[in-house]
């Protein structure tokens, strides 16, 4: 019954008070991203939802698009803002996943919504992670986030996925508040210390945190 109506219950009417809770700080937000980046306040990317379908998620933009003398972007670490990194250590870069959630296309605890080029590079039982909708937190990233080894963090998605009940999702949003206030586990450029899922398969590494800067994918 919660699988099939309550959690989407909660979702739409959860997202609709917070967002209206947070207009305010999502307003200031929006218009200070307006003239640090030119205009463009937001980041969009194509994710893979639930049965793997594709939508675009939204979050607030942290990175400038700045690139080098041949048209490719900068490393994260060059492209993150002073004010970017603020957001990232408050999590409100998140805050416009609430429209996402809104839609349906996202749920408020669930697998994250991971790149769309790792689809080819999960088994078969690590697939069942896109059974659910994926959601702005979950049993991975309150167990450690980024920290947490490529083959267990997916472990920990089929696991919350095959056992998804309200009183999980409560505990997961508890965790998750408390990690929010105590800035717990939280990598402000992730891709610094953890290799790629595609790139970690492809190399067969048994080290998962390795810099960008140290291997070739």
């Amino acid at each position: 019954m919660y699988k099939r109506f309550g959690k989407r219950f909660i979702d739409f009417w959860g997202s609709l008070v917070l967002l209206l809770l947070f207009s305010p700080v999502i307003l200031v937000v929006t218009i200070v991203l307006w003239f640090k980046n030119d205009g463009n306040p937001f980041f969009y990317q194509k994710r893979p939802g639930k049965d793997e379908v594709i939508f675009s998620i939204i979050k607030f933009k942290t990175m400038t698009d700045r690139t080098d003398e041949n048209g490719k972007l900068l490393p994260d670490v060059e492209r993150l803002t002073p004010t970017g990194a603020f957001l990232r250590k408050t999590s409100l870069d998140e805050l416009p996943q609430l429209f996402n959630v809104l839609k349906g296309e996202m749920s408020f605890v669930g697998p994250r919504p991971l790149l769309i080029k790792y689809l080819p590079y999960y088994t078969e039982k690590e697939r069942l992670r896109h059974s659910v909708n994926p959601g702005i937190t979950g049993l991975a990233q309150v167990s450690g986030r980024n920290f947490v080894p490529w083959n267990e963090r997916l472990q920990l998605d089929v696991n919350y996925a095959k056992n998804l009940s309200l009183l999980n999702d409560i505990k997961i949003i508890l965790l998750t508040i408390k990690n929010v206030i105590q800035r717990k586990d939280i990598e402000i450029i992730p891709e610094s210390t953890m290799m790629d899922l595609d790139s970690y398969r492809k190399s067969g590494s048994l080290n998962y945190f390795v810099s960008k800067s140290n291997y070739s994918p």
